[in-house]
C-alpha cells in the first residue's frame, strides 16, 4: 500500500505542475494519504472509513474530502445507496480532488497506466456510470492540464522513481 499511495502521489505531482491553480502541497498529502482507510478495511468502504481517520486526527476538512472522494472519479447518490455507504458527498469537486482521484485512477497496484486500464475493469463489472465518470474525469483534466494525460506513463515510466521509497 506504501508504494501504491507513493506511486500515485508521483502522478499526481506531474498532473498539480501542469494546473497551477492546484494547492500541490494539498495533492501531495491526499495522494499520500487516499488510500488510509485500508488499513482497517479493503471494501470500498475503505474511503469513508480514511475520511473518519484524517477527521480524527484534526487534519483539515479539504484533506479529508480528498480521502473521501477518490474512488474512481467519484460516488453518486445512486453509488451510495447501492454500495451501503454513509450518507454523504462523494464526487470529487475541487481540482485537488479531481487529481488525486483521476492519479488514482492511473495507477494500478505500483504501475502507471493509462486511464483506460481503469474504465475497462469498472466496464467488465458493468459498472458503466462509473467507467462513464472516469472517461468525463479523464478528458476534463487533460483539457486542463493541456494534453491527454494518458501520456504520462510514456513520461514518468510505468514504475516512477519514488520521493522517500527505498528500492
Amino acid at each position: 500500500m506504501v508504494i501504491h499511495c507513493a506511486t500515485v502521489r508521483a502522478v499526481a505531482e506531474e498532473i498539480a505542475k501542469g494546473i497551477p491553480e492546484a494547492d500541490m502541497d494539498l495533492v501531495v498529502a491526499g495522494a499520500l494519504l487516499h488510500d488510509i482507510g485500508r488499513s482497517q478495511d479493503h471494501s470500498i468502504m475503505h474511503a469513508s472509513i480514511g475520511a473518519g481517520i484524517v477527521q480524527n486526527y484534526g487534519l483539515p476538512s479539504c484533506l479529508s474530502d480528498i480521502v473521501r472522494k477518490h474512488t474512481g472519479a467519484g460516488l453518486d447518490d445512486t453509488d451510495v445507496v447501492e454500495l451501503g455507504l454513509p450518507p454523504g458527498d462523494y464526487m470529487p469537486r475541487t481540482i485537488e480532488e479531481k487529481i488525486v482521484a483521476h492519479a488514482d485512477n492511473l495507477v494500478s497496484d505500483n504501475r502507471v497506466v493509462t486511464h483506460e486500464h481503469s474504465v475497462e475493469k469498472l466496464r467488465a463489472k458493468g459498472a458503466e456510470r462509473g467507467a462513464d465518470r472516469i472517461e468525463a474525469l479523464h478528458r476534463e483534466l487533460s483539457g486542463i492540464y493541456g494534453r491527454d494525460l494518458d501520456l504520462l506513463v510514456a513520461e514518468i515510466g510505468e514504475y516512477p522513481k519514488l520521493k522517500g521509497v527505498k528500492p
